[in-house]
């Protein structure tokens, strides 16, 4: 298949900015890609929470992600978006994804009041652990790539189907 066959079978799917910022707000799982201050590749699994356009983790102050994510550092973040409902109960369906860059913004310990970023994110911490707990704010940058997001559970299995590049933002489809 054709370069222009396959960007036209991306631009068909029902895949916007908009659509993409909706499933971010109703997933709360991510894995982010990181890179220690020794160069070594690293992965971390993370609850989070959408604020605005921006998502939120709390972590451990003493955590490898706290200690080695410095702020400004740029990077990876995946988020599978479950698909199926009772169907992938009974079949294997591979959920969605919409993966990115961010920069990322370490907020020690205290540095940020959690409960006036979102309740919901102040009830992912226990009470107990508030005060030695860091923020990780992600911003994303540039655009999404995503896999199934808008997509017919059938449609999946063509990856030209499935496969788009979304702006980041709204503005960024502009001039």
């Amino acid at each position: 298949m054709s370069a222009s066959a396959t960007l036209t079978k991306v631009s068909r799917t029902r895949t916007s900015t908009e659509r993409v910022w909706i499933e971010l707000d109703g997933a709360s799982f991510a894995v982010i890609g990181y890179v220690t201050p020794a160069g070594e590749p690293r992965s971390s699994g993370v609850v989070y929470k959408a604020v605005g356009r921006r998502l939120f983790t709390v972590v451990a102050a003493d955590s490898w992600k706290a200690r080695h994510i410095m702020t400004g550092s740029t990077v990876s973040v995946t988020v599978p978006v479950r698909r199926g409902g009772v169907l992938s109960l009974v079949m294997p369906i591979p959920p969605a994804t919409i993966s990115f860059h961010a920069t990322a913004i370490v907020h020690p310990a205290g540095a940020i009041d959690v409960a006036s970023l979102s309740p919901e994110l102040e009830s992912l911490l226990p009470p107990e652990r508030r005060d030695g707990a860091a923020v990780i704010e992600l911003v994303p940058e540039d655009r999404f790539l995503t896999y199934g997001v808008g997509t017919a559970l059938m449609d999946m299995r063509d990856p030209g189907l499935s496969r788009a590049v979304v702006p980041v933002r709204n503005s960024q489809l502009e001039g």
